[in-house]
């Protein structure tokens, strides 16, 4: 399970505001976000084991971010890493609906994914599991292991968070760090989903963070252009399973 927030030319002076958690194996091999040695103006973390993001974004403002399709596995068939899509968009120069266009030929090739790509000029979602491609209009976003926008526990709750914040006039990077961290599970009787996960498991994957035995949100990002293309990324990765945390946070102005 993962969320992306994304609040989109929603407040002026913010343009632009991203907030995700990543879930993931505590034990999967993982470098925290840096600019990369071999594309020096790419600012993402990697995953070790095949080299791909999850999210990331560019000195000239070009970001992405990727969430699964929660799909059974009898259905994943995919044999290309998905993480290669968010990197080889941040690496590369087509526009975001161009870019759409070319990973909607490739998505066969793919597990069940969820695409955010943008830049100054557009914000585009992409899925295999969906057809065609949405550029998106100015609003309020979420996205977790399903469809855009798609009702869950999570997503609601999330989008409800942000929205506050946007409305409080107070954009602060601990405010969208602090909707990251809520552990606030969806109700057993009411907003439980029903995905062939049993109801316990169902429970422990419906919160925005969320920690288990082995598995749990691994890192929250947040990441806003300000109305003057300045860049604040802000990754905080989670240590251990107590909450300890270390914050990796970068600045930089769109070239």
């Amino acid at each position: 399970m993962c969320l992306i927030l994304l609040a989109y030319q929603k407040d002026p002076q913010y343009p632009l505001v991203l907030c995700a958690n990543r879930d993931e194996l505590y034990d999967r091999p993982t470098a925290n976000a840096s600019f990369w040695l071999e594309y020096p103006g790419v600012l993402a973390g990697k995953d070790l084991t095949h080299g791909g993001t999850w999210l990331g974004i560019t000195r000239a403002g070009r970001w992405a971010a990727l969430s699964n399709y929660r799909e059974s596995s009898e259905t994943q068939t995919g044999t290309m890493s998905r993480g290669a899509l968010v990197r080889n968009f941040l690496i590369g120069t087509e526009s975001p609906e161009r870019y759409a266009e070319m990973a909607q030929r490739q998505a066969y090739q793919f597990n069940g994914f969820n695409l955010l790509v943008g830049d100054a000029t557009q914000v585009v979602y992409i899925s295999n599991c969906v057809e065609g491609y949405q550029v998106l209009t100015p609003g309020l976003y979420g996205l977790s292991n399903h469809l855009l926008d798609t009702p869950w526990h999570k997503v609601t709750r999330g989008k409800q968070a942000l929205d506050s914040v946007l409305k409080a006039n107070s954009i602060k990077i601990t405010a969208l760090l602090s909707i990251l961290a809520d552990q606030t599970p969806a109700d057993v009787d009411h907003d439980l989903l029903d995905t062939g996960l049993t109801p316990e498991l169902e429970q422990l994957l419906s919160s925005i963070f969320i920690k288990s035995d082995n598995y749990g949100t691994r890192s929250s990002t947040v990441i806003q252009i300000d109305a003057n293309e300045e860049v604040t990324f802000v990754e905080r990765t989670f240590l251990h399973m107590d909450g300890s945390y270390q914050d990796h946070q970068y600045h930089f102005g769109i070239v």
